[in-house]
């Protein structure tokens, strides 16, 4: 059983930065592949990227070059750093975990509850 809370979301201007924290209970926390999500009013839950225990990621085009996924396993924490950010950009965040190490693979067995990241135009 894992428990995911994000933190760090907020209002920020067109072109600025954001980081997000997700801290997760940490039994075996670098076991699990970890992953940012994001869900805009009226769109479907998006995949943004994903991070396993060796530090290998991928990441979404639509994010690629401006996020960054990161991980230390010694706190039980993920990171997303966010930079040049964009009005599209604006959604609630929610971080996730699996045990499974297939990066692609967007199904998750444990999620936070969300954070929201606002980019005003």
């Amino acid at each position: 059983q894992v428990h995911l809370v994000e933190s760090g979301g907020g209002l920020v201007q067109a072109g600025g930065s954001l980081s997000l924290s997700c801290a997760a209970s940490g039994r075996s926390f670098s076991s699990y592949t970890m992953g940012w999500f994001r869900q805009a009013p009226g769109k479907e839950r998006e995949f943004v990227t994903a991070i396993k225990w060796s530090g290998s990621s991928t990441t979404s085009d639509s994010v690629k070059g401006r996020f960054t996924i990161s991980r230390d396993n010694a706190k039980n924490t993920v990171y997303l750093q966010m930079n040049s950010l964009k009005p599209e950009d604006t959604a609630v965040y929610y971080c996730a975990a699996k045990i499974s190490p297939v990066l692609g693979d967007v199904r998750y067995d444990y999620w936070g509850q969300g954070t929201q990241v606002t980019v005003s135009s």
